[in-house]
């Protein structure tokens, strides 16, 4: 067995994206900005992210190290939340924000590839299921800490405890090995793999391109519109685009909605933790759940918590105060996740079972395109409609987007099964 070292930056390095994905919107804010300045931030940050998973797992693949990507990111990140603590200038947030998040997307690739070279390929899910479990403690250990910052600081010097949690990160990096003896691309030829990347599309926004989509990649999506389906893969890839588009609508304007209606940075903080904690019980029983009703069922039973999750935000938050109001958040914010949690893993075993043989590393790398353009879409969708409209506008746009996610995968099945009586 090789030894596992390398696993000791997996907590503060969650510690740290995760702090810096709820400090982020709270601190512009806290700097006058608006639900659009929020909705922009966030769809930049995961944009640099997308283009980030891109070029670190070009510089993975060509070059085979670990060690050095790790240091590189880990130490921008450090600048990154000592360059947000020092600025007070709005523009500037976007600007660093956006680098963090071009930084913070390098250490997935280099993770995936150190879980494949410890251990045997049918170990893998034991080992990703570990790594699960490390980033969801950081997690809850980012929002416990921001939960009590209210106490003691204000928001700004939360940056600071980022960086030195991230510091630390760069310190235990030494621990990776310096050059990698596996190919990337392997992750993809593994359910084990993919139900990671797929587990932690909520937490990070994980994207993995092992090779970048051409035009003609797209043929399956482009003949749905031309009604001469190529391949019904097609449908699910609008499946996802259309459930992360709608769910990102939410999570976008879910701080700002908060802070509309005086929660305190610290209650939002505590919304958070009690979301990642309802994560990380339900992670160990959807399988079970998944097995008991298929995978497709599944992926249709999770539509429901998640439409009522916004639903329960946009009615019930802002009739109630105090603690009935938090109390309403986090059951929202935990439907939600529940959701997630169902839906991750059902349709990531669907998505795989339907990729044609050697055509993984080209279908995935499609998928986390239109993942992210729903993603960023997402934002800037919440941004602008609360803004111009309502919170209740919005919260209805994602509704309907996600009920049309669901109106799409009824699609795909009845076309498997026409296909199949063919």
């Amino acid at each position: 067995m090789k030894t596992r070292k390398w696993m000791f930056f997996v907590l503060p390095a969650s510690i740290t994206a995760e702090g810096l994905h709820i400090v982020i919107p709270l601190y512009v804010l806290f700097l006058g900005g608006s639900v659009v300045d929020v909705g922009i931030v966030i769809g930049l940050h995961y944009a640099l992210s997308a283009i980030g998973a891109v070029f670190w797992g070009k510089v993975i693949d060509k070059y085979h190290v670990k060690r050095a990507i790790l240091f590189i990111c880990f130490s921008a990140i450090t600048i990154c939340s000592i360059g947000l603590f020092l600025t007070v200038d709005l523009n500037l947030v976007f600007i660093i924000s956006s680098v963090a998040g071009f930084f913070i997307i390098g250490k997935n690739p280099v993770t995936q590839i150190l879980v494949m070279e410890s251990v045997s390929n049918n170990q893998w899910s034991k080992l990703f299921t570990q790594i699960s479990i490390i980033t969801s403690l950081g997690s809850l250990t980012a929002f416990l800490v921001g939960s009590i910052w209210d106490t003691f600081f204000d928001l700004r010097p939360y940056f600071l405890f980022c960086a030195m949690i991230s510091a630390i990160a760069t310190v235990l990096s030494i621990w990776v090995g310096s050059k990698s003896i596996i190919e990337r691309h392997t992750i993809v030829h593994s359910i084990h793999g993919i139900r990671h990347i797929f587990d932690h599309t909520r937490i990070n926004f994980q994207f993995i391109f092992t090779k970048i989509p051409h035009p003609h990649d797209f043929k399956p999506i482009i003949s749905i519109f031309q009604r001469k389906m190529s391949h019904e893969i097609g449908l699910l890839f609008l499946t996802n685009f259309l459930f992360y588009f709608g769910s990102n609508i939410y999570f976008t304007a879910f701080i700002p909605f908060l802070k509309k209606f005086d929660f305190t940075n610290s209650e939002v903080f505590l919304v958070y933790m009690i979301q990642t904690l309802v994560l990380l019980t339900i992670f160990f029983f959807v399988p079970r759940l998944i097995s008991m009703l298929t995978e497709e069922r599944a992926t249709q039973i999770s539509y429901l918590p998640r439409v009522l999750g916004v639903i329960i935000a946009a009615s019930l938050i802002p009739s109630m105060t105090g603690v009935n109001s938090l109390v309403m958040a986090m059951i929202s914010s935990c439907l939600m996740v529940s959701a997630f949690s169902i839906f991750s893993v059902s349709s990531s075993i669907i998505i795989f079972k339907a990729i044609p043989k050697g055509f993984e590393g080209t279908y995935l790398g499609v998928n986390s395109f239109m993942t992210g353009v729903g993603i960023f879409l997402g934002a800037l969708t919440a941004g602008y409609v609360s803004n111009a409209v309502s919170y209740s506008a919005a919260f209805a746009i994602a509704v309907g987007i996600i009920l049309s996610s669901l109106v799409m995968f009824r699609i795909y099945l009845k076309y498997k099964l026409s296909h199949r009586i063919i």
